[in-house]
């Protein structure tokens, strides 16, 4: 006799039954297969086939009756049970050799909770064997595991597995779930068990699964060898068709302006065509710079198939702000979609920070399903120079990670490193091609006159308002918020724009705008104009900084080296709070001792190769603290990753640890209280988020203490039967203009930290 086995569902909203759901997780699976082949395993075939079983055990156990009773909205006692508990009872009964069955069960149990959460769940709710003498009479009163299997219809399960070809004896017997459990948990961390990767990767698997057939996802895009045709049209430096056809990995050694995006594709390109399929990350520091180069690969990928995403801590807001700008503006329900496609591993193609990456590396919950990603995956980082010393220990780990242990492939570039740092950098990267711009296009890239000037940047702002008067693009970095806000109110100029870390999101995304897509005569900014905007500028107008900071500030002037020669303006004095923004004094003196040393040959042009000579004069080695940073993260971060980390095992320290490394509070300026109350009110919370003001840590203690920011409480009903809810932000009680940023007074800014 036939079941039909559509009776049992799978989820209620919408309603799908259990078949169909295995039906689309088994069609993201076949994908999987094809856009992520390289599976770091001995035995990929095995691997997949034991994936197959798992996508269609996974959700057995909501054949009980009473779970199906609460999708359909009936009188039940499923009192929140867990189904892959049930589901674990037939796991058992597989026809698998015993290693495929375990794997089998560690993925299924763990598809929704970790393995700690399930035992305590199991110990709460469940009668157990007398194991350790520890139970009292309470212990009657607890439910009893096989009396609830005898809900589960063995019939639709006997037809759903005969129909999926799995073999399994009909288990009727008793099954501990409490010892069963129990031994799952016994995975040990990669470095002490050798079937670590068979179950990191088939939780990860499950998890890509069931978490995109649920979305409704039926298509992964990937990426094909034609896809980057749009790159035969250029006409090609020497290090570019080096790039083009070099296999494994690259480290490129390139100035600014010379194509290094493109000779990354083209890397990319023979990487697809020689080792096949794979996600690719393209890896930025900034949020600004990620923006425009998702923007400008969504461009050059462009098509019906979408192949670009990004991630970034401002997605959401990103998204909102730049798809209003169309003209025909998406539905909620589309914008969901969008910033899902944009986490998932739908995109073939991510551009991300580095933190996005790291999430994975430090085992926050749910690593496994980033981590399968990774298998197999091309690396592109670019401008790897704009790192503190923790970070870039950070990146080194995850080098060594993906390297030894995902069968990813890297492409490094920069304009500049310090030597000691290339040199870390070769030793985790390990053998490679290493590509270089060729002298003659470093002699071909002349195109700045460094000047040192004596006293500090007010003292010329006559200079810089006669500068504009003649109708150039000038360009003014200050190292302090208050700095830049003044030096933009004196100087007058038809379109201008300030631009630094004291902005609303919104305010913020507003002016990068108006920058890309308007002349703007006049830009004063702090160090967030290092962040790889798209500007060209007539010449720049600096206060000191170190040489590193100064070379991508100089890198916005001349971009295209269609100007001749540009002035590159660097003042010798530092205002008293600038030793708040760059500490390290020695690091300053040694930058203007090499470029007056510069200025004095050549009419202070600059030859491009010149910079790396400088870095190594002014880097020469690791500061005595920054080596100590450096060497410390590795070594924890190392530990971590090779000796505590275990699919399934999620640990609260470990995502403390990560969350240390964002210092900082966002505030409300006072001025946008209205505005926010009535953001939640319409329920447009990201657009309410978008009206905060990051505030360094100092910053806000000293403001707090003052009673100058205080917490506040902002009610607002849900549409579920007017539910009312609240939500805790601080407020600043600072003025807050959309032109200017939040005001903080003089007096209040000696220790100053904004970007």
């Amino acid at each position: 006799m036939s079941v039909d086995c559509s009776r049992i569902l799978a989820k209620s909203h919408p309603v799908v039954s259990a078949e169909q759901h295995i039906e689309d997780c088994l069609c993201i699976g076949r994908q999987l297969q094809k856009c992520i082949p390289s599976i770091p395993l001995p035995d990929t075939e095995s691997f997949w086939r034991v994936l197959y079983v798992v996508v269609v055990m996974h959700d057995v156990g909501k054949a009980h009756a009473d779970f199906q009773a609460l999708l359909r909205g009936l009188k039940n006692n499923w009192h929140r049970q867990r189904h892959e508990l049930f589901s674990l009872k037939f796991v058992d009964g597989l026809q698998l050799p015993e290693a495929q069955k375990e794997l089998v069960a560690f993925a299924v149990a763990g598809h929704h909770k970790q393995l700690g959460e399930l035992d305590s769940f199991i110990r709460k709710n469940y009668k157990l064997e007398e194991t350790d003498g520890c139970w009292g009479d309470w212990e009657e009163e607890k439910t009893d595991f096989e009396q609830e299997c005898r809900k589960i219809d063995i019939g639709y399960i006997t037809a759903l597995l005969s129909r999926y070809a799995i073999e399994w004896n009909d288990v009727r017997k008793g099954f501990d779930i409490g010892i069963a459990i129990r031994r799952l948990k016994r995975t040990c961390p990669v470095a002490e068990n050798d079937g670590f990767w068979e179950k990191l990767l088939l939780v990860g698997a499950l998890k890509q699964c069931d978490h995109l057939a649920s979305a409704g996802i039926r298509k992964i895009g990937g990426l094909q060898v034609k896809d980057f045709d749009f790159l035969l049209g250029y006409s090609l430096y020497e290090h570019q068709r080096k790039a083009a056809g070099a296999v494994g990995n690259v480290i490129l050694t390139a100035p600014t302006g010379a194509g290094k995006t493109e000779t990354a594709l083209l890397w990319l390109r023979k990487q697809f065509g020689v080792k096949g399929q794979g996600r690719v990350f393209y890896v930025l520091p900034y949020t600004a710079s990620i923006n425009a180069m998702y923007e400008r690969l969504n461009r050059d990928f462009g098509g019906e198939e979408r192949k670009v995403g990004m991630l970034h801590g401002k997605l959401s807001q990103y998204l909102e702000y730049r798809m209003a700008e169309e003209d025909s503006f998406p539905e909620e329900a589309e914008k969901k979609q969008l910033l899902e496609d944009f986490k998932s591993l739908v995109t073939p193609l991510k551009v991300v920070t580095p933190f996005q990456l790291l999430k994975s590396l430090f085992g926050l919950k749910g690593f496994e399903k980033g981590m399968f990603e990774w298998c197999g995956c091309y690396l592109i980082f670019d401008e790897i120079h704009a790192y503190d010393p923790k970070v870039f220990a950070q990146i080194i780990v995850l080098l060594k990670f993906m390297l030894q242990c995902m069968k990813a492939s890297v492409h490094i570039m920069t304009a500049t490193l310090p030597r000691f740092m290339r040199c870390e950098l070769e030793k985790v990267v390990g053998s490679h091609t290493e590509i270089c711009a060729s002298a003659d296009l470093y002699e071909q890239f002349g195109r700045h006159r460094v000047k040192v000037k004596p006293g500090k940047l007010v003292d010329s702002l006559e200079e810089i308002q006669q500068r504009l008067e003649q109708g150039q693009k000038v360009l003014v970095v200050c190292n302090t918020v208050i700095m830049a806000q003044q030096v933009y109110q004196t100087l007058k100029a038809e379109r201008r724009v300030l631009l630094h870390g004291a902005f609303t999101g919104r305010d913020r995304y507003r002016h990068e705008r108006e920058l890309q897509q308007e002349r703007i005569d006049l830009l004063v900014g702090t160090q967030a104009i290092e962040v790889s905007l798209d500007i060209d500028y007539d010449c720049i107008y600096t206060e000191p900084a170190p040489l590193d900071a100064l070379i991508q500030r100089f890198g916005r002037v001349n971009r295209k080296r269609e100007k001749g020669i540009c002035d590159c303006m660097v003042f010798e004095e530092r205002n008293e709070v600038d030793r708040f923004i760059y500490r390290n004094e020695q690091v300053i003196a040694r930058t203007l001792e090499i470029l007056k040393q510069m200025t004095g040959k050549q009419e202070g042009i600059v030859r491009e190769v010149f910079w790396q000579e400088a870095m190594d004069y002014v880097y020469p080695d690791w500061e005595e603290k920054d080596k100590e940073d450096y060497e410390q993260t590795v070594r924890l971060l190392e530990y971590t990753v090779f000796h505590e980390l275990a699919p399934l095992d999620y640990s609260e320290r470990r995502e403390e640890e990560f969350k240390e490394q964002f210092t900082g509070v966002q505030v409300l300026p006072v001025v946008l209280r209205s505005e926010y109350q009535k953001l939640l009110e319409e329920h447009q919370f990201v657009k309410a988020e978008s009206l905060l003001v990051n505030l360094n840590e100092r910053r806000f203690m000293s403001l707090r203490k003052n009673q100058q920011i205080v917490k506040e409480r902002f009610p607002f009903e849900t549409d579920d039967a007017g539910k009312l809810h609240d939500k805790s932000v601080y407020s600043i009680n600072r003025r807050y203009t959309e032109e200017l940023g939040l005001l903080i007074d003089e007096q209040e800014m000696k220790e100053d930290c904004f970007l």
